[in-house]
């Protein structure tokens, strides 16, 4: 038997009773209080009230503001601003948790980590992290996709569940990382890492990443303002998306990623999107398919009917309803089959279209019209060339006819004086004389008689 634990005289009280004493007497001793740090994990709800942490290196307080208090506000507070705050602290009896009823803030400059947040913005947006020149084309239909984030979150199952619904055949992996607290980083740069080995092993290579956890505070987003990773996430060479928070969230990946997506959701909704499409244009083509038939057979039917009534043999009528029905299946097969060729002409003609514009092509097409024209050039050159050697042919035929040393070959000779020059005339010669008579070969010597 074991012994009461409270003696007689004690006074027994509920819960209840001891909260309301606890809260009684720290709003007596601590009734006007001003405190200084900083706001997060901030939350208005419908009714107007305002609740948030206020917290510093050494410690957290909760807060609550009602609606009759804040809507003199002359500013939106928001998770990360410094602000100082005057109330009384009290306690929420219904849980015992202590709290501070806030009666006014006022801003005291922007919080610690805002203020990290904003300078390693401006650093690395100085640097050009963020220049969308620098950004990879994240594939419109995407056949290995890979997931970086915690296997456990709902973001997680939240994007396998939209991936699957929207583009079946797209592959999905996982990179396992934690998504929070402070070494969080450095496990998502291990993750990055591992798919980077995979790519270099494997054939089925992964071709966009998603980078994604849900939302919370500033302080559950901080591993996505790491610089380490950011300089990772900017020299990765797979297009990566961030999809980190709510859509009010907004964290350094975000803005050195390949894209930006508002939620882990709206990111699985991006790389699904062409093959989603897809799906509902060949799902508007099919039903369109199936109306024209319905209403071609419905129309042939028709007919058949009107003809039916004016046959008089069955087996006629069977005949021709046989054959009908052969018509009817050969017209749907011509249907399909002209759906199909104009399917695969407006694939040829976009062939067409860019073979027309590969580079290749049109240096093909210029290296012809070169070597068109250095043909051209070649056959212009021996043109000319033949005609200057006629020409030139020409002139020797003429300067051997007016070349007085020809007619000696005809048979005539050049008489010379003593002083070698030619004697024209029987008058520029004396009897006796001694002359030369040159001739086509040779000279002679001659007298004058």
């Amino acid at each position: 038997m074991t012994s009461d634990i409270l003696d007689h005289n004690d006074e027994i009280i509920s819960v209840g009773e001891l909260n309301r004493s606890a809260k009684y007497l720290l709003e007596k001793n601590f009734n006007n209080v001003s405190v200084i740090g900083e706001i997060s994990n901030l939350s208005r709800p419908s009714s107007g009230h305002i609740y948030f942490t206020l917290k510093d290196e050494d410690g957290a307080i909760r807060c609550a503001m009602f609606k009759n208090r804040n809507i003199n506000l002359n500013f939106r507070p928001q998770d990360g601003d410094q602000c100082l705050l005057k109330g009384q602290v009290s306690i929420y009896a219904a849980r015992g948790d202590y709290q501070l009823i806030v009666n006014n803030i006022q801003p005291a400059g922007s919080g610690n980590l805002m203020q990290k947040f904003e300078d390693l913005k401006k650093k690395l947006e100085a640097e050009g992290l963020f220049d969308p020149k620098n950004k990879l084309q994240v594939p419109a239909s995407p056949k290995h996709i890979c997931v970086v984030t915690s296997a456990s979150t709902a973001a997680f199952q939240d994007i396998i569940s939209t991936i699957r619904r929207r583009a079946p055949s797209s592959q999905v992996s996982i990179s396992e990382t934690s998504v929070q607290g402070d070494n969080a980083h450095i496990s998502i740069i291990n993750a990055l890492n591992r798919i980077m080995k995979f790519n270099e092993s494997n054939k089925n290579k992964i071709d966009v990443v998603v980078l994604t956890r849900g939302g919370g505070s500033i302080e559950d987003l901080w591993c996505f303002n790491n610089e380490e990773l950011a300089r990772e996430i900017h020299t990765f060479p797979i297009p990566t998306i961030s999809g980190v928070g709510h859509e009010i969230d907004f964290t350094i990946c975000d803005f050195v990623s390949d894209l930006r997506v508002p939620t882990p959701t709206a990111s699985a909704e991006v790389v699904t999107e062409f093959n989603f499409n897809l799906v509902d244009r060949l799902n508007d083509l099919k039903i369109d398919i199936h109306k024209a038939v319905l209403n071609f057979t419905e129309n042939l039917n028709q007919k058949l009917q009107l003809l039916k009534s004016k046959l008089k043999s069955p087996k006629a009528s069977l005949r021709e309803k046989t054959q009908k029905l052969d018509n009817i299946e050969i017209l749907f097969q011509k249907y399909q089959q002209m759906i199909l060729s104009n399917k695969k002409s407006i694939i040829n003609d976009l062939n067409s279209e860019l073979n027309l514009k590969n580079p290749i092509t049109k240096l093909n097409n210029i290296t012809s019209k070169v070597d068109a024209l250095s043909e051209k050039l070649n056959y212009i050159l021996h043109q000319k060339l033949d005609n200057k050697r006629n020409n030139l042919d020409k002139l020797k035929k003429s300067i051997n006819i007016l070349n007085p040393l020809s007619i000696l070959d005809r048979g005539y000779s050049i008489i010379l004086n003593r002083q070698g020059s030619a004697v024209k005339s029987s008058k520029d010669v004396n009897k006796g004389e001694n002359l030369k008579a040159r001739l086509s070969q040779g000279t002679i010597d001659v007298e004058v008689k």
